[in-house]
Protein backbone atom coordinates (compact mmCIF):
# COMPACT_ATOMS: atom_id res chain seq x y z
CA UNK A 1 0.00 0.00 0.00
CA UNK A 2 1.47 3.30 -0.87
CA UNK A 3 1.84 6.11 2.03
CA UNK A 4 -1.10 8.30 0.22
CA UNK A 5 -3.03 5.68 0.58
CA UNK A 6 -1.68 4.11 3.90
CA UNK A 7 -2.81 7.55 5.37
CA UNK A 8 -6.02 9.08 3.88
CA UNK A 9 -7.61 5.77 3.70
CA UNK A 10 -10.60 5.53 5.89
CA UNK A 11 -9.95 8.32 8.33
CA UNK A 12 -10.70 12.44 7.97
CA UNK A 13 -6.98 13.96 7.38
CA UNK A 14 -5.70 17.45 7.48
CA UNK A 15 -3.01 18.36 4.40
CA UNK A 16 -1.12 21.14 4.40
CA UNK A 17 1.15 22.88 2.43
CA UNK A 18 4.26 24.90 2.67
CA UNK A 19 6.37 26.24 -0.60
CA UNK A 20 9.85 24.49 -0.55
CA UNK A 21 12.67 26.73 0.05
CA UNK A 22 11.00 29.54 2.45
CA UNK A 23 12.84 31.00 3.86
CA UNK A 24 14.97 28.09 3.80
CA UNK A 25 15.36 24.06 2.92
CA UNK A 26 16.24 23.73 6.24
CA UNK A 27 13.45 25.60 7.40
CA UNK A 28 11.10 23.67 4.85
CA UNK A 29 12.33 20.71 6.47
CA UNK A 30 11.49 21.62 9.95
CA UNK A 31 8.08 22.79 9.11
CA UNK A 32 7.09 19.74 7.40
CA UNK A 33 8.08 18.14 10.84
CA UNK A 34 6.15 20.18 12.99
CA UNK A 35 3.05 19.81 10.62
CA UNK A 36 3.15 16.22 11.19
CA UNK A 37 3.75 16.50 14.55
CA UNK A 38 0.84 18.28 14.95
CA UNK A 39 -1.23 15.96 13.29
CA UNK A 40 -1.03 16.65 9.72
CA UNK A 41 -1.57 13.21 7.33
CA UNK A 42 -0.05 14.80 4.54
CA UNK A 43 2.42 17.58 3.06
CA UNK A 44 2.25 19.24 -0.25
CA UNK A 45 5.50 20.82 -0.96
CA UNK A 46 5.41 24.34 -3.44
CA UNK A 47 8.37 23.83 -6.07
CA UNK A 48 9.16 27.30 -6.19
CA UNK A 49 8.29 28.67 -10.24
CA UNK A 50 8.50 32.08 -10.88
CA UNK A 51 4.91 31.75 -12.59
CA UNK A 52 2.70 30.47 -10.61
CA UNK A 53 -0.86 31.19 -11.95
CA UNK A 54 -2.80 29.01 -9.88
CA UNK A 55 -1.80 30.99 -7.02
CA UNK A 56 -2.94 33.98 -5.24
CA UNK A 57 -0.44 37.03 -4.07
CA UNK A 58 0.86 35.21 -0.27
CA UNK A 59 1.90 32.22 -2.03
CA UNK A 60 3.54 33.93 -5.64
CA UNK A 61 5.24 36.21 -2.85
CA UNK A 62 6.70 32.66 -0.88
CA UNK A 63 7.56 31.65 -4.94
CA UNK A 64 9.47 34.89 -5.25
CA UNK A 65 10.93 34.73 -1.74
CA UNK A 66 12.47 31.07 -2.11
CA UNK A 67 13.63 31.74 -5.45
CA UNK A 68 15.65 34.70 -4.17
CA UNK A 69 16.91 32.64 -0.94
CA UNK A 70 18.70 30.29 -3.78
CA UNK A 71 15.90 27.11 -4.00
CA UNK A 72 16.33 24.71 -7.28
CA UNK A 73 14.64 21.71 -7.85
CA UNK A 74 17.52 20.07 -7.53
CA UNK A 75 18.31 20.93 -3.91
CA UNK A 76 14.69 20.37 -2.88
CA UNK A 77 15.29 16.89 -3.48
CA UNK A 78 18.23 16.63 -1.95
CA UNK A 79 16.32 17.68 1.04
CA UNK A 80 13.43 15.61 0.73
CA UNK A 81 16.16 12.56 0.29
CA UNK A 82 17.34 14.36 4.16
CA UNK A 83 14.10 14.51 5.39
CA UNK A 84 12.75 10.82 4.53
CA UNK A 85 15.32 9.72 6.95
CA UNK A 86 13.08 11.10 9.48
CA UNK A 87 9.32 10.93 8.45
CA UNK A 88 7.53 8.66 6.15
CA UNK A 89 4.75 10.97 6.48
CA UNK A 90 3.16 11.22 2.57
CA UNK A 91 4.83 14.39 0.61
CA UNK A 92 3.38 15.58 -2.63
CA UNK A 93 5.01 18.24 -4.70
CA UNK A 94 3.06 21.24 -6.58
CA UNK A 95 4.48 21.97 -9.85
CA UNK A 96 3.87 23.91 -12.78
CA UNK A 97 4.15 21.49 -16.09
CA UNK A 98 7.07 23.99 -17.49
CA UNK A 99 9.41 23.14 -14.54
CA UNK A 100 9.09 19.20 -15.12
CA UNK A 101 9.57 20.35 -19.02
CA UNK A 102 12.44 22.09 -18.18
CA UNK A 103 13.52 19.59 -15.98
CA UNK A 104 12.90 16.47 -18.09
CA UNK A 105 9.98 14.17 -17.14
CA UNK A 106 12.13 10.86 -16.69
CA UNK A 107 14.60 12.61 -14.48
CA UNK A 108 12.19 14.30 -12.95
CA UNK A 109 10.27 11.32 -11.37
CA UNK A 110 13.10 9.13 -11.15
CA UNK A 111 14.42 11.86 -8.66
CA UNK A 112 10.60 11.85 -7.30
CA UNK A 113 11.54 8.35 -6.38
CA UNK A 114 14.79 8.24 -5.17
CA UNK A 115 14.42 11.28 -2.59
CA UNK A 116 10.56 9.77 -1.59
CA UNK A 117 8.26 11.81 -2.73
CA UNK A 118 4.61 10.13 -3.21
CA UNK A 119 2.88 12.03 -5.67
CA UNK A 120 2.61 15.24 -7.99
CA UNK A 121 0.07 18.06 -8.64
CA UNK A 122 0.33 19.53 -11.93
CA UNK A 123 -2.31 22.94 -11.59
CA UNK A 124 -1.82 24.27 -14.97
CA UNK A 125 -2.21 20.47 -16.40
CA UNK A 126 -5.37 19.63 -17.92
CA UNK A 127 -7.00 15.82 -17.47
CA UNK A 128 -6.60 15.13 -21.37
CA UNK A 129 -3.08 16.37 -21.65
CA UNK A 130 -1.87 13.77 -18.83
CA UNK A 131 -1.18 11.10 -21.03
CA UNK A 132 2.34 12.30 -21.46
CA UNK A 133 3.14 11.99 -17.92
CA UNK A 134 1.21 8.81 -17.11
CA UNK A 135 2.50 6.31 -17.94
CA UNK A 136 6.47 7.64 -17.26
CA UNK A 137 4.71 8.53 -13.28
CA UNK A 138 3.97 5.08 -13.01
CA UNK A 139 7.21 3.43 -13.82
CA UNK A 140 8.19 4.94 -11.16
CA UNK A 141 5.62 4.65 -8.49
CA UNK A 142 4.61 8.27 -8.47
CA UNK A 143 0.69 9.42 -8.05
CA UNK A 144 -0.34 12.51 -10.29
CA UNK A 145 -3.04 13.85 -8.32
CA UNK A 146 -5.71 14.52 -9.97
CA UNK A 147 -8.06 18.11 -9.81
CA UNK A 148 -11.53 18.35 -9.68
CA UNK A 149 -12.94 21.88 -10.37
CA UNK A 150 -16.54 23.80 -9.78
CA UNK A 151 -16.22 23.71 -13.90
CA UNK A 152 -15.47 20.37 -14.26
CA UNK A 153 -19.13 19.24 -14.30
CA UNK A 154 -19.65 16.36 -16.84
CA UNK A 155 -15.76 15.59 -16.48
CA UNK A 156 -16.00 14.45 -12.46
CA UNK A 157 -16.56 11.21 -12.79
CA UNK A 158 -13.96 10.74 -15.98
CA UNK A 159 -11.45 12.44 -13.70
CA UNK A 160 -11.73 10.39 -10.49
CA UNK A 161 -12.38 7.30 -12.18
CA UNK A 162 -8.56 7.54 -13.24
CA UNK A 163 -7.44 9.63 -10.34
CA UNK A 164 -4.72 7.98 -7.83
CA UNK A 165 -3.77 8.62 -4.35
CA UNK A 166 -5.98 11.20 -3.65
CA UNK A 167 -8.37 13.60 -5.20
CA UNK A 168 -8.06 17.53 -4.91
CA UNK A 169 -11.51 18.88 -4.80
CA UNK A 170 -11.11 22.61 -5.44
CA UNK A 171 -13.74 24.70 -3.71
CA UNK A 172 -13.32 27.86 -5.58
CA UNK A 173 -12.91 29.59 -8.71
CA UNK A 174 -9.92 31.79 -8.89
CA UNK A 175 -6.51 31.74 -7.20
CA UNK A 176 -5.14 30.15 -3.71
CA UNK A 177 -5.95 32.36 -0.77
CA UNK A 178 -7.94 32.28 2.53
CA UNK A 179 -11.64 32.88 1.84
CA UNK A 180 -14.47 34.11 4.03
CA UNK A 181 -17.08 32.11 2.81
CA UNK A 182 -16.97 29.69 0.07
CA UNK A 183 -20.34 29.27 -2.06
CA UNK A 184 -19.60 25.75 -4.04
CA UNK A 185 -21.41 22.78 -3.66
CA UNK A 186 -18.98 20.70 -2.89
CA UNK A 187 -21.01 18.04 -1.77
CA UNK A 188 -22.11 17.07 -4.69
CA UNK A 189 -18.90 17.12 -6.20
CA UNK A 190 -18.05 14.56 -3.63
CA UNK A 191 -21.07 12.92 -4.43
CA UNK A 192 -20.65 12.23 -7.91
CA UNK A 193 -16.79 11.01 -6.63
CA UNK A 194 -18.33 8.73 -4.71
CA UNK A 195 -20.19 7.10 -7.01
CA UNK A 196 -16.92 5.60 -9.40
CA UNK A 197 -14.25 5.81 -6.95
CA UNK A 198 -13.20 4.87 -3.34
CA UNK A 199 -10.14 7.20 -4.06
CA UNK A 200 -10.29 9.80 -0.68
CA UNK A 201 -11.47 13.18 -1.88
CA UNK A 202 -9.88 16.45 -0.19
CA UNK A 203 -11.14 20.11 -0.49
CA UNK A 204 -8.58 22.87 -0.94
CA UNK A 205 -8.66 26.68 -1.90
CA UNK A 206 -9.58 29.02 0.53
CA UNK A 207 -9.77 27.03 3.42
CA UNK A 208 -8.14 28.88 6.63
CA UNK A 209 -10.17 28.33 10.17
CA UNK A 210 -11.29 25.33 12.21
CA UNK A 211 -14.90 25.81 11.56
CA UNK A 212 -13.85 24.95 7.55
CA UNK A 213 -11.86 22.55 8.31
CA UNK A 214 -14.61 20.61 9.83
CA UNK A 215 -17.47 21.80 8.02
CA UNK A 216 -15.73 20.36 4.75
CA UNK A 217 -13.78 16.82 6.50
CA UNK A 218 -17.41 16.16 7.25
CA UNK A 219 -18.62 16.32 3.60
CA UNK A 220 -15.19 14.62 1.95
CA UNK A 221 -12.11 12.57 3.43
CA UNK A 222 -9.71 15.75 4.31
CA UNK A 223 -9.24 19.45 4.17
CA UNK A 224 -6.27 20.88 2.16
CA UNK A 225 -4.50 24.14 3.82
CA UNK A 226 -2.01 26.35 2.17
CA UNK A 227 -2.06 30.07 2.29
CA UNK A 228 -3.08 30.91 5.72
CA UNK A 229 -0.07 28.50 6.89
CA UNK A 230 2.27 30.48 3.68
CA UNK A 231 1.20 33.64 5.69
CA UNK A 232 2.76 32.37 9.04
CA UNK A 233 6.10 31.89 7.19
CA UNK A 234 6.04 35.17 5.52
CA UNK A 235 4.76 36.61 9.36
CA UNK A 236 7.42 34.78 10.96
CA UNK A 237 10.15 33.59 8.86
CA UNK A 238 12.73 31.53 10.34
CA UNK A 239 10.75 31.28 13.40
CA UNK A 240 7.40 29.99 12.45
CA UNK A 241 7.93 26.00 13.41
CA UNK A 242 6.11 26.47 16.71
CA UNK A 243 3.46 29.00 14.88
CA UNK A 244 2.82 26.66 12.24
CA UNK A 245 2.30 23.74 14.81
CA UNK A 246 -0.17 25.91 16.85
CA UNK A 247 -2.02 26.63 13.77
CA UNK A 248 -2.06 23.12 12.57
CA UNK A 249 -2.66 21.67 15.82
CA UNK A 250 -5.89 24.19 16.14
CA UNK A 251 -7.09 23.10 12.89
CA UNK A 252 -6.69 19.29 13.37
CA UNK A 253 -8.63 19.57 16.37
CA UNK A 254 -11.70 20.56 13.74
CA UNK A 255 -12.05 16.97 12.66
CA UNK A 256 -14.49 14.95 14.48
Amino acid sequence: MSRIKNALQGKKSFIGFVTAGDPGLDKTEEFVLEMERAGAALVELGVPFSDPIAEGPVIQEANIRALAAGCTTDKLFDMVKTLRTKTQIPLVLLAYANSLFKYGYEKFFARCQDSGIDGIIIPDMPFEEKGELSDIADNYGIDIISLIAPTSEKRIKTIAKDAKGFIYVVSSMGVTGVRSEIKTDVASIVEAIREVTDVPAAIGFGISTKEQVSKYTSIADGAIVGSAIVKIVAEYGSEAGSHIYNFVSEMVSGIE
